[in-house]
Formats: C-alpha cells, structure tokens, sequence
C-alpha cells in the first residue's frame, strides 16, 4: 500500500474519549481535521458535537464514514470489542484504511488484531502513548509505533498533531513492548520516589528542600521532577488535587499486568516490577483505585502502623 498524501484534511475517526481520548481528539479538531467520534458514554461525544465534530452510534458508523481512524480505549477485551465485536470497526472497514491504536493493551492482542484487519484489506498499527493527560491536553505526547513501515509517515501526519516526539519501533507489537516497559519502569521510580519522599518528611526534612535536592542529585527521576507525588511540593501534578485526574493506579495495575505476562512469556526476572505489581493491586483493594498512581505516597503513609 502506499503512504497517504501528506496533511490530508480527509475525516479522521476517533474511537474512546476518556481522560486521554477526550484531549487527544480536541488536538486533532484544532488542526483542522473533521473528526467523526464515538464513546461508550454518549455524554462523552457532547462536547465533541459542540465542536462540529459528527457523532456516531458504533464503531462500524466510524468505520463507515472515515478511513483513518484512532482508538484509545481501557484495556485488550474492550480493544477487541471495538475491533471485533458485533458493531466493531472490522464489520464496516473500507478496504485501505488505517486504523491506529493508541490503547495499552498485551502485544499479542496487538498481533491478533493486526491479522484480523489485514484479512479485511486494511492495515493496523499499535501507537501506544506516554505522557499522560497533560501531555496530552498540550499535545506533547510520545508515541511508540508498531506497523507496516511503509505507513508509518501516514500514521506520523495525525500523531504529530497530539504529540511531540512520534517513535518508529519496528512490526505490530513493539509500540506496545516499548510502552509497557516504560510503565513498569515509570511504576517502579514512582514507589521509590514516594519512598524516599516519605523517609525523609519523617527524619525532620521538609519536603519541597528534599525534591529540591533530590533533583539536582543522582536520584532525579521524571517522578520526582515533574510528578512528585508528595502533596505541596508540585503545583499542576495530582497530588495537588487530592490525586484527582492523571492516570489511574488501577490502570497502572493494569500496564503492570501486562508486563509480567509478557515476562513470564519470555522468562525473563523482573523481580521490582512484580513487586510494583502487587503494590498497585493492593491499593486497587483498598481504594485507591480511581486515583492517580502517585498515590503510592498517600498509601505508603497509611500503611506506616500495620
């Protein structure tokens, strides 16, 4: 197949508007593009049709109407769903479309879903995303890319309009290897942070001088300097904000899940990321599952008497 022309103003459809959907679509109507959207939840399309975007009943409505489609959905079942379902994608894709998913989802559910499009006559391409929601509000989101290489400049004209830095990993598959790796490390830095955070508000340092130093020392992380998790230290981070939005600790167990599925796969001992696993499930148990994963902080200061 060959590449789409270049900045194509062609409809654009946009499956799943969540907390990284809803900022993701809104970047691509600012660039010009007339997006056709569908979510689960009408109330989620409202605002899209303030903006003149078209509001669709189904995926195959989208599917119907526009050949370069994007989906960023929960998990793999709803993936599948949306693909493959009774009113999926796949019952109404022109021959030729590109479908591009930017969910986190197992990299063999990935696989399975690229052969099920390619029988159709189109072509699938993982572009999982790091930066969270207010990357993707500013458009600075990365994308890791798995696909068709030949495609890949035709998925990088619509992912440059939502993100900053769009990365060519290699066959359907690697974008979601790449993202889930990046959790499990992301994961694993933010308890550490909280750790240490935690340690040292409890020998008498004040917490806004120990990130302070922190982050001008060899401990630095992204999870110290950019989304402390520590309330106080960091205005426009979600634990300023009751660790309200961001992304979710269950979705976080979630990528986490992932990754030691496709540890065990490969044998490969990931002994931190299964204790970061098992940190982030029990604090699904225990309530914290609908607030942003910096809530390890809060969790680990709760969990001090037992």
């Amino acid at each position: 197949m060959c590449s789409r022309t270049m900045a194509s103003k062609t409809p654009v459809g946009f499956i799943g508007l969540g907390n990284m959907g809803n900022p993701m679509a809104k970047n691509l109507v600012k660039h010009g593009y007339p997006v056709i959207v569908y979510d689960i939840f009408p109330e989620a399309c409202k605002e899209f049709q303030d903006l003149g975007a078209q509001v669709t009943e189904s995926p195959a409505d989208v599917a119907e109407r526009a050949d370069r489609i994007i989906t960023m959905l929960p998990s793999s079942p709803h993936a599948k769903e949306v693909y493959t379902g009774a009113n999926g994608i796949l019952k109404k894709v022109k021959k030729g479309s590109l479908l591009i998913d930017s969910s986190t989802i197992d990299p063999a559910v990935s696989k399975e879903l690229a052969k099920a499009v390619e029988k159709m006559g189109a072509v699938f391409m993982d572009a999982p995303v790091s930066g969270g929601v207010g990357a993707a509000r500013a458009g600075n989101l990365t994308f890791m890319v798995g696909g068709v290489e030949q495609e890949f400049n035709a998925a990088k004209e619509l992912l440059t309009c939502m993100g900053s830095n769009v990365v060519y990993c290699g066959e359907v598959g690697t974008g979601q290897a790449a993202k889930i790796c990046n959790n499990m490390l992301l994961a694993i830095s933010m308890i550490g942070t909280a750790e240490a955070m935690n340690l040292g508000i409890r020998l008498g340092l004040d917490p806004k001088l120990l990130a302070k130093i922190l982050n001008m020392s060899s401990g630095r992380c992204w999870s110290s300097d950019t989304y402390n998790p520590v309330p106080g230290v960091m205005e426009g981070v979600p634990s300023a904000n009751n660790y309200q939005g961001g992304f979710g600790t269950t979705l976080m167990a979630k990528d986490l899940g992932l990754a030691q599925i496709s540890a065990t796969n490969t044998k490969t001992p990931v002994p931190l990321g299964s204790q970061a696993h098992q940190i982030y499930r029990m604090m699904c148990a225990k309530g914290y599952a609908m607030k942003d994963f910096s809530a390890v902080f809060q969790f680990l200061r709760e969990e001090e008497s037992l």
